[in-house]
This record gives structure tokens, sequence and C-alpha cells, in this order.
């Protein structure tokens, strides 16, 4: 891990940072090895001039967002990541499993990731870094949601606060800092975008790897592992879609990398991850770039979609009209699901009802797809 005890303090702000003109906290969620998504979406935020003012993380992204706010480039973290092995953060804690069964505080030793976070992080505390960082992570006895860097959480070592955030339950041992025992931030927060929006700032843009609602096959003989990534899939889901259903202010550029078919504690794929964050963040940007700066609220990038209701498959079970915003569908004298005629504009969490109906007789395309479809039939 050569690359990570080559630190760069230089955080002055690149020619172009928005520091003076739209402000923006950037959430990097958990998710991880696909989080090294996030390595390509921050070079592709700070190639257009799209400085953070906070970075607020989880998990992954906790780690990724604290090695830039002490002063990594982002060059510095791909060699970093390209470099990384298996055994520099999973090694299985053995000895602890044979004497301590079911009570073994984890999966996995701690002195991997540990020695990890140290070479990136030393002992800086949140007080001392140049940039704004904020790192979620839980208390495993109360439930309670510690956001480390906000006003009187800026004593700690950063290296310790991350740790904690990237405490897996099952897999590493919980984190002790100021007698309390930390795990994962992403049990309760994997997109803090809530807590990101109150930052004094005029947007957010946040970076999701962590949910999908893709549909899977045969998890169920894939192994524990498999298992618990689908699960933190579908509960990453959920909170996303609740979290931001009725989402208003501020703006906000919701940047989802194709991600979902790489295995989450995967070391195979980092240069295909890299890549796929900065071509998600770029497609967003010119998408929306402009829009999402100039609007006061809202999710973007926006599309335009037609919803389609297969009626041989649908069953009429009324769940779409349900789940679905109010005057989405409705019911005929059929008992089958109606579809809207107009297009519907969607933002990248609309649709979720889509993969609710139990026998998949609804789909939904681009509209201009759709219309040139209807216009060849």
């Amino acid at each position: 891990m050569g690359a990570a005890a080559t630190l760069t303090l230089d955080a002055r702000p690149r020619q172009g940072a928005m520091k003076e003109g739209w402000r923006f906290a950037l959430v990097l969620g958990g998710g991880g090895m696909k989080g090294l998504a996030h390595v390509g979406a921050l070079r592709a935020l700070l190639e257009r001039g799209w400085e953070p003012d906070v970075i607020v993380g989880t998990s992954i992204g906790a780690l990724l967002g604290a090695a830039w706010a002490v002063g990594f480039t982002v060059r510095e973290l791909e060699e970093v990541a390209l470099s990384m092995k298996r055994h520099d953060v999973f090694a299985l804690a053995r000895a602890d499993m044979a004497v301590h069964r079911l009570r073994s505080p984890g999966l996995y030793q701690t002195e991997p990731l540990e020695n990890l976070l140290r070479g990136f992080l030393g002992d800086t505390t949140f007080a001392e870094l140049h940039r704004r960082l904020i790192v979620a992570s839980v208390d495993v006895n109360s439930g309670t949601v510690l956001y480390w860097g906000l006003p009187g959480l800026r004593h700690v070592a950063v290296a310790d606060a991350v740790f904690a955030s990237c405490a897996l339950p099952g897999f590493f041992a919980p984190r002790e800092i100021g007698g309390r025992f930390l795990v994962d931030g992403a049990l309760s927060d994997n997109l803090p975008v809530g807590l990101a929006a109150a930052q004094e700032v005029d947007g957010v843009v946040a970076v999701d790897v962590g949910s999908s609602s893709v549909l899977r096959a045969e998890v169920q003989d894939d192994g524990f592992a498999a298992v618990f990534a689908r699960a933190s899939e579908i509960v990453f889901q959920q909170m996303l879609e609740a979290r931001l259903a009725h989402w208003t202010r501020p703006a906000m550029l919701l940047v989802q990398p194709r991600v979902e078919h790489v295995p989450m504690f995967s070391f195979a794929h980092t240069r295909e991850l890299i890549d796929e964050g900065y071509r998600a963040t770029a497609a967003a940007l010119d998408q929306a770039e402009h829009a999402v700066r100039q609007a006061g609220g809202g999710i973007f990038p926006r599309r335009q979609v037609q919803i389609r209701v297969d009626r041989e498959r649908c069953v009429g079970c009324g769940l779409c009209a349900v789940l679905a915003p109010a005057g989405t569908f409705r019911m005929d004298d059929a008992g089958k699901a109606v579809a809207p005629q107009q297009p519907q504009t969607w933002s990248p969490v609309s649709g979720d009802f889509l993969r609710h109906c139990p026998t998949y007789a609804i789909s939904a395309r681009p509209a201009l797809e759709a219309a040139a479809g209807s216009a060849r039939r």
C-alpha cells in the first residue's frame, strides 16, 4: 500500500471551482467495494470545476471522502484503489472465531482495515481538516446516528470515525469512540442527503452505489455473502425511496452508477467501477448541469417516460393504483389497471411501483422511443 502512505495536502480550490457560486454538498453512499465508483464520480465533478463545499459519507463513501478531505488527489486515489487486494481489507479472524465462536466480535480481523485507514488518514482530527467532512455511524446500543464532523463532534480522529462507519455488523467489531460502540452508518442512513441539505448549501450531489431495484436470479443458492448483499440492496432501496419520495429542497443531482452486477466484496472490478462512476456522473451533468443549478428544488436528471400495462398479465390486484402517485393509474370496468396516456416526467427515483407489480405487467420506456414504436406499428 505504498501509495496510501503518500499524502498531498494541497487543499487549494481548483480553477473553476464553484466556491463563490452554487455551493453543494457531495454525498457518497455505502455499498462495499462498489463504492470505488466514487473515485470516478469525484474525478468527473472536479474536471468540470464542481468542487464540493462539504462531503458527507457513509461506509466506503466515508473512507474515500475522508481521503480526499485530507489532501489526496483523485489520481492518487485511483492508484491506491487499483493496487488494493482483498487481504488489504479482509482477513478472517480465525483465532477469535475458534475461541469465541458466535460471540466473536467480527468475522474479519480489524488490523488490515485499521492499517489502511491510518495510512490514509494518520491521526488527523476533523478539526484539523482543510476540507469539510461529515461521517455517519450508528451507536449499536442506542441506535443513535452520530455524524462526526458536525460542531461538537470534530475532536475525534477521522480514522476512528471512518472505521466505525465501515464496521459492517458481524463482519467487523464495533469501534469504541468516547464510550460508545459504533458500527456502519448504513444501518440508518446509507445516503445521508437530508443531513447534507442542512449544511448551508445551495444543492446536493448524491452518488448512490448501494441500492438497486434490478431483478436478481437464484441469489438463494449463492451463499451467505450474496444473500446478505442482496438484502442490503433491498433495504437501501426502500430507505432511499422513503427519504426522497417527498423531496422538495434543495435541488439534488442524483447519480446512480450501473454497478448492481458487481458483488459487494469483489476486488476484481476496480477499473470498471471507477470508469462507471465517471461515466454516470458525466452523463448526469450533461443532462442536468444547468437545470439543477437553476432549480429551487427537486431531483435531477429528469426524463419523459411512457407507461404501459400488459392487460394479459394484469390480474387487477390494484397495487399500482395504491403505490404510484395519486392519479397515475385507474382500474377499468374489467378490473384491469389503465396507465396514463400522456408521458410522465420522472426523476431517478420515480417509478418504484414498477417492481412491486406481482406479474410484471407494468413497463416504462423513454417517451420518444415509445412514440417511435407506436408509429411503426
